[in-house]
């Protein structure tokens, strides 16, 4: 049993890792009071601006960041977008998904199947051979280790720092943080831009950690999965780190399902992990749980004058 289990569960850690990153950068944008649509698409061009730049420096960490600065200006571009031009913010979102997926299948064709540096798994020092937990967490590649402590920095960051409290609260009340003397639109760009990193650096992660090559359709669904995990964190990382590794579980059960062979269409396993998500929203609403949203989430304000 926990020869299968194990493996299971590392695999876990290992799927739900893009998706945290991902999960937490548009948890971040919509704390700023703007809904990102635009994470599927973001995910792919940071993915392949990460593996073009590990590819052509031989420098995975360079890639890592390349991808983290592709998610930036996505970003600019849609809190250009929503913010300064006060566009649509849902269809700004859908244009950026359509624009990336479509850029990345275009100029990702040269590239397809070539391996390019990446990161490997390595067991952390001490950690690792704790029994169990050593095996599940702490043999990974450092992409995973730094997902550890994202979350909690996070929290902090929203919790125990004013410039987080002011971001949050341009997601709330922007006329109130105005009325402080504080700038909500400049608030927001930022929301915007730094959610916009982090779901770059979940793009990365899947050309440099997971796959170390690059494959069209890599994001493969997981920047919509991210978008639904925020409403099921209920805009609070401890949540969205459950969320992501229950999307990554699923997601790890079907490929192994497919690896020892089964009967059941492989369409079908492939599904499982979206299914489960639209389960995981529809048994928040029917108990009746009050979706917190940031109250001026998706809510355009004037520029400052």
């Amino acid at each position: 049993m926990w020869e299968f289990l194990i493996p299971l569960f590392a695999a876990t850690v290992q799927s739900g890792t893009p998706v945290l990153y991902a999960t937490l950068g548009e948890m971040m944008t919509e704390k700023g009071g703007v809904i990102n649509l635009g994470v599927e698409g973001m995910m792919s061009i940071a993915a392949l601006a990460a593996y073009w730049v590990s590819l052509t420096t031989g420098s995975p960490w360079l890639g890592f960041m390349a991808g983290g600065v592709a998610g930036m200006l996505f970003g600019a571009l849609h809190a250009f977008v929503c913010v300064s031009c006060l566009g649509n913010q849902v269809v700004s979102g859908l244009a950026l998904t359509i624009f990336g997926v479509g850029l990345t299948h275009f100029l990702g064709v040269p590239f397809v199947g070539l391996p390019a540096p990446g990161f490997n798994p390595f067991d952390f020092p001490l950690l690792s051979q704790i029994p169990v937990l050593g095996e599940i967490f702490f043999k990974h590649d450092m992409l995973v280790y730094v997902s550890f402590i994202i979350p909690i920095l996070f929290w902090f960051f929203y919790k125990r720092t004013s410039l987080g409290t002011h971001m949050e609260a341009t997601g709330e009340m922007p006329a109130a943080v105005a009325a402080a003397g504080l700038k909500p639109i400049r608030l927001r760009y930022l929301s915007v831009i730094c959610g916009g990193f982090l779901i770059g650096l979940g793009g990365a992660y899947l050309s440099l950690a997971y796959t170390h090559l690059w494959t069209n359709g890599l994001s493969g669904g997981r920047g919509w999965i991210a978008v639904a995990l925020v409403i099921f964190a209920f805009w609070r990382p401890g949540r969205a780190v459950v969320g992501a590794y229950l999307f990554g579980g699923v997601m790890a059960f079907q490929l192994r399902l497919q690896a020892v062979g089964t009967n059941l269409p492989s369409s079908l396993l492939l599904m499982l992990p979206y299914l489960l998500t639209i389960l995981v929203l529809i048994l928040s609403a029917w108990r009746g749980q009050r979706i917190d949203a940031p109250a001026a989430l998706g809510t355009n304000i004037e520029p400052e004058g």
